[in-house]
């Protein structure tokens, strides 16, 4: 599988679960078979241009909202950002982050 199935069928899945639409209403809108979605989700096949057109406005959004997955980043490339974030910044604004850092994962 390509990186770019796997992260367009993440957005959509996600877009998909923000709305609180099932699987099988989204299949049936934009006419195809649920197991089909189910392939497009996981990446295991991509979408025709009709199909994206289709799925956008099913998701009520444009298509090119369909391809930003900039937040769905793997760990590690998370980890080297937040680094890089705050390696630049000074003692007290480290400690603000340690706070909040804590307060988030308590």
């Amino acid at each position: 599988m390509t990186e770019l199935k796997v992260l367009l069928g993440r957005r959509i899945k996600e877009l998909r679960k923000n709305q609180n639409i099932k699987q099988e209403e989204l299949a049936e809108k934009i006419n195809i078979a649920t197991r089909n979605l189910s392939n497009l989700e996981t990446g295991r096949c991509f979408p025709s241009p009709e199909n994206l057109e289709k799925i956008a406005i099913a998701l009520n959004c444009k298509v090119k909202d369909l391809f930003d997955f900039e937040h769905q980043k793997d760990n590690s490339e998370l980890f080297k950002e937040i680094i890089n974030r705050i390696k630049p910044v000074n003692r007290e604004r480290l400690q603000d982050f340690y706070k909040i850092t804590c307060a988030l994962t308590d």
